[in-house]
């Protein structure tokens, strides 16, 4: 048996989807189905219940299930100390991150990165905030990044940095040459949401309760883009990260002001599984992302450079 039947088979019961076990190691469904059944007819037992209409473990299938775990972990951790022995940062790196941050806020770190380590392979995916945590929990990725964290069983939370709320506005808007807005002023004009299952958005209902304001948003989207765009065409007024509207308010395509609010932070975090095996690769990364902001001429850098893969399943969510 070859770990990268364990690993097949552990993707297969993290995820309870043999398509999702298939996609996470590169085979067909098929591929899945067949590894399975070998394991079965090798071992003389049979794994998965296939009298339940949803995915379960016969015990004997548990059993299988812990020993594999425990051998792959033990493999993780032999290669990260080979890997030291050679003193070479090399391997894969799987990232899962909400749109707002892998857009704006991540590109200069994975540069600075990627150039003091060049032999490693990130990929980068953009999903929905939700999906970052199940791909944190079924192990499919090394590290998640997420707006307003939420503890979760089984997942670690490390604090990345906060981004400022600011108001958008279309440059033409009387809300535009003020110095500060007051969450009053925000809820008189039309405003421009979120989606109400996003983090961000959460986030800014909670400003306005404590202030005992109701905004009922005209258009609601799922993703930071989207949002811009229709601020810029003047359908209404919309919170958004600072970090997100930097060019567009350089080029005068909106404009950006204070918010007068207690509350007016986003705070950021680095998510991994509890008890993951950090590889050389992945502690530099995480070295990285938590040490001093870069500086003003990195984060105008542009897109990552490098071996960085970005492949957005979904304009992600904010």
């Amino acid at each position: 048996m070859h770990i990268e039947n364990l690993k097949v088979f552990s993707d297969l019961v993290h995820s309870e989807s043999f398509s999702k076990s298939a996609k996470l190691n590169g085979i067909t469904q098929s591929a899945v189905s067949q590894q399975l059944r070998a394991m079965e007819k090798h071992y003389n037992i049979l794994i998965v219940d296939r009298s339940q209409k949803q995915f379960r473990l016969t015990p004997e299938g548990k059993k299988l299930y812990a020993a594999a775990q425990r051998i792959l972990a033990i493999t993780e951790t032999l290669n990260g100390e080979l890997q030291e022995m050679k003193n070479v940062v090399s391997g894969p790196i799987n990232l899962s991150t909400i749109y707002s941050i892998g857009l704006h806020e991540l590109p200069p770190y994975i540069k600075r990165f990627l150039k003091d380590f060049p032999a490693v392979n990130l990929r980068v995916e953009y999903r929905r905030s939700n999906h970052v945590y199940e791909d944190i929990l079924q192990n499919s990725f090394d590290l998640g990044l997420v707006a307003f964290p939420v503890k979760t069983k089984g997942i670690e939370i490390i604090p990345f940095r906060e981004d400022t709320l600011v108001l958008i506005c279309h440059p033409d808007n009387p809300l535009a040459s003020e110095s500060s807005v007051s969450l009053e002023e925000i809820a008189r004009n039309k405003f421009v949401g979120f989606d109400a299952d996003i983090p961000t958005r959460k986030g800014i209902d909670a400003m306005f309760r404590e202030k005992r304001l109701t905004v009922d948003p005209v258009m609601e989207f799922d993703n930071i883009e989207t949002v811009k765009r229709a601020v810029e065409i003047d359908a209404g007024v919309a919170i958004v990260p600072s970090a997100t509207v930097k060019q567009e308010v350089a080029r005068g395509a909106l404009a950006a002001v204070e918010i007068d609010a207690k509350r007016r932070s986003r705070p950021l975090a680095i998510l991994h599984r509890k008890g993951k095996v950090m590889t050389p690769a992945l502690q530099k990364f995480l070295e990285t992302l938590t040490s001093q902001p870069v500086n003003a001429a990195e984060s105008a850098s542009g897109a990552p450079a490098g071996k960085a893969r970005s492949r957005a399943r979904r304009a992600g969510a904010v």
